[in-house]
């Protein structure tokens, strides 16, 4: 990315970090929407790895078979309400802290620790965006896990908050940040280097590419961050599906069940479903970095800090 001198720091309202967030909404909601049949897939090999023992297409024919196509949007409501509320959270938390962390250390200080300005505005902004995801993720597991147990998103939300609390939408809260933080850590610092490598190897300045090759750079570097953030963040995916569809034992904490479920999944079994989400999340990824890069355009935003 181009060199940020300190006269050129851009100045940010109010207005502006909501058209970030209102762009990261759209990008995250539309791309995780249309996946949501990939998901289902992924969710029930994680769930079930010895029913589901064919891969993805073989997943996918089994479901189709036994309950009908409808079954692939399982969850469908409950996932675009609840990534657009965690892409709100993580594309304008990511540029709200990566502009305050700027400001607080000094350009020169943040270009030098670049990494580390990128990866703790991602992890902040992952931090706040998960708090928003959970009670929604939650239902959406358990609609997926539990065909028969609701009739889409209200009343999925409605009976486990009506059967088992409030409480019970934040059971999965500390595997989704084990998750989520690592995974939108290696998505931003991944994509930002990747986008700097990309345009260090075209050579021609970033304000006098086509649109076309714009977009096909976005692309590239987000299908690299993708995979790189559905690797490292699979084992908590994995436990995160889990929890939520296993009740504690009396008396055990959320940390004693997430050792008891680590412990019978084991490192194998951690990483079930590991192709069917590089697939699902390398392609979103790119889209929403895409999409984003759009969207912002065309709300007119201001130049995002560049370091």
């Amino acid at each position: 990315m181009a060199t940020l001198q300190s006269q050129t720091l851009p100045t940010y309202t109010v207005g502006d970090y909501a058209s970030f967030a209102l762009a990261g909404a759209i990008g995250c909601g539309v791309t995780h929407g249309a996946m949501t049949p990939i998901d289902v897939i992924k969710t029930r090999i994680q769930l079930e790895p010895t029913v589901y023992n064919k891969g993805l297409l073989g997943s996918l024919k089994k479901i189709v078979g036994a309950e009908g196509a409808g079954a692939l949007l399982t969850g469908l409501g409950p996932t675009v309400l609840g990534y657009s509320l965690q892409g709100c959270f993580k594309f304008g938390g990511y540029e709200l802290f990566k502009k305050n962390f700027t400001e607080l250390v000094g350009v020169d200080t943040a270009k030098k620790y670049k990494n580390s300005v990128y990866m703790g505005s991602a992890a902040l902004a992952e931090f706040f965006a998960d708090i928003a995801l959970c009670p929604l993720e939650a239902t959406r597991i358990r609609l997926v896990s539990q065909p028969n147990f609701a009739n889409g998103l209200i009343g999925g939300f409605s009976r486990i908050l009506k059967e088992e609390g409030v409480g019970s939408f934040y059971n999965g809260f500390t595997p989704i940040l084990f998750k989520q933080i690592p995974y939108n850590i290696a998505k931003f610092l991944v994509f930002e280097r990747a986008s700097d490598a990309i345009f260090g190897a075209v050579g021609t300045p970033k304000n006098q590419l086509s649109e076309t090759k714009l977009t096909l750079i976005n692309l590239s570097a987000g299908i690299i961050a993708g995979c790189a953030a559905a690797f490292v963040s699979q084992p908590a995916d994995t436990l995160l599906s889990k929890v939520n569809k296993t009740k504690k034992a009396p008396g055990q904490s959320t940390i004693g069940l997430l050792g008891q479920l680590a412990k019978q999944l084991g490192v194998v079994g951690s990483f079930a479903g590991l192709p069917t989400r590089l697939v699902m999340v390398g392609t979103l990824t790119s889209l929403q970095f895409t999409i984003y890069g759009h969207i912002k355009k065309m709300l007119d935003c201001p130049k995002a800090v560049e370091l």
